[in-house]
């Protein structure tokens, strides 16, 4: 029975840890944090999961909010500009987000309860290798910090080197839900993007707000202004932003009740798209293998980071159960079979935060005039490969329309 070291207890990690452990592998994850300060500490992100990831929960025992209370069906889109487009696409199965705060906790709870041992310590580059050694296989999935140097930037998956978005993600109350409940995704041409999700919190239900702010537009404000300073004029600087970019998010708002849920329930940034290379050869002649977020971070535009690490894990522990020489030949075979999704994700999500080319114009359009069209994008929110299939090149787009439509838009 192999012995296998995870660096890293965000979703990657810990789906790998809950599956191996469910074939009684012995696994150690070894994090910065524990989850009593993970629990208690700032908004992590404000992710959705989608429904292969949702399954993957079940599979592993840790679905703990079912989609049937915590989930919702369906995506809203609005384009802005001199002719705004509205419309709605529905997914064949429901996606739900559930705070960090909550889930990592719980499922590091469960990882310990199924036997994983769960190490708490700050790790630099340089102790790699010595877990290496007391590891059969050591996979790392820490995030982006000192570990990403150890697997070079892939330039040819990698077209930006700085990043394209400036983000204010925060939890609100006083935003009434979308109907029927889901996702309001709301485009502010040349200014940026509004993802609106219904997300379980300590507190309940409440509303995240992720403003996706490009860089020199009448949003980028956001990225800047500190609530601590002063929390009524921060609200009130987001109230009218809404107003003006994203106008069907705003319709919801009932400015007496609007607020931040907590000045814990704020995260503002930015992040370079990145991916790096799927494994390095230690010094030691031991592999690493990258999943997560050191092997592809993407901008959270379209909601695919946690679904694509989720996926990315569950493919490395099928392959560890099934190969247990752990060489170059298996660090290659994981990387080919998680590449069509995990790289889907990554395209599509590139393609989305550039300025938008005539075909994807041409979809939208087709999008608000055909539901079943509208439905299929919202549905491959969960195929990212799928999506990436259709928007790959402007004939893609184009021969999928004709086919869908009976026209070419």
């Amino acid at each position: 029975m192999p012995n296998i070291g995870i660096v890293g207890a965000g979703i990657a990690g810990l789906h790998l840890g809950l599956l191996l452990r469910r074939h009684d592998v012995p696994v150690t994850i070894y994090t910065d944090k524990s989850p009593a300060q993970l629990a208690n500490g700032r908004l992590l992100n404000s992710v959705a999961h989608h429904a292969p990831t949702i399954e993957r929960e079940r599979e592993l025992g840790v679905h703990f909010w079912p989609v049937e209370e915590y989930g919702y069906a369906c995506h809203h889109h609005y384009v802005g500009g001199e002719q705004p487009l509205s419309f709605r696409g529905d997914f064949a199965r429901a996606s739900s987000a559930i705070d960090y705060r909550l889930y990592l906790p719980r499922l590091a709870e469960a990882y310990e309860e199924r036997g994983g041992k769960l190490d708490v310590r700050l790790l630099q580059a340089e102790d790699l290798e010595p877990l290496a050694e007391a590891h059969d296989l050591l996979v790392v999935a820490a995030g982006r910090g000192a570990f990403s140097a150890l697997f070079p930037r892939r330039e040819d998956a990698s077209p930006y080197d700085r990043p394209q978005r400036r983000l204010c993600v925060g939890l609100y109350r006083g935003i009434a839900e979308s109907q029927p409940k889901g996702v309001t995704i709301s485009v502010s041409p040349g200014h940026g993007e509004l993802l609106e999700i219904p997300l379980y919190s300590a507190e309940g239900f409440v509303t995240a707000l992720l403003f996706e702010n490009i860089p020199g537009g009448d949003l980028e404000v956001l990225a800047d202004l500190s609530y601590a300073d002063d929390p009524k004029a921060f609200e009130r600087t987001v109230l009218d932003k809404l107003a003006t970019h994203h106008p069907q998010t705003f319709e919801r708002v009932d400015p007496a009740r609007f607020e931040l849920t907590g000045p814990l329930d704020l995260l503002q940034g930015a992040l370079t798209p990145t991916v790096r290379q799927d494994y390095a050869k230690l010094p030691n002649g031991k592999y690493a293998l990258a999943i997560g977020d050191v092997h592809t971070v993407v901008d959270p535009v379209i909601g695919q980071g946690a679904n694509s690490a989720s996926h990315s894990a569950w493919v490395t522990g099928q392959e560890i159960l099934s190969d247990y020489g752990f060489d170059e030949l298996f660090c290659r075979r994981v990387a080919a079979a998680r590449a069509d999704v995990v790289l889907g994700a990554a395209n599509w999500t590139n393609l989305m935060l550039a300025p938008p080319p005539e075909h994807l114009l041409e979809l939208f359009g087709a999008m608000a005039r055909h539901q079943h069209i509208a439905d299929e994008f919202t549905d491959n929110f969960d195929y990212p490969d799928r999506q990436w299939q259709i928007l790959a090149t402007a004939e893609r787009t184009r021969e999928y329309l004709a086919r869908r439509t009976g026209s070419a838009a």
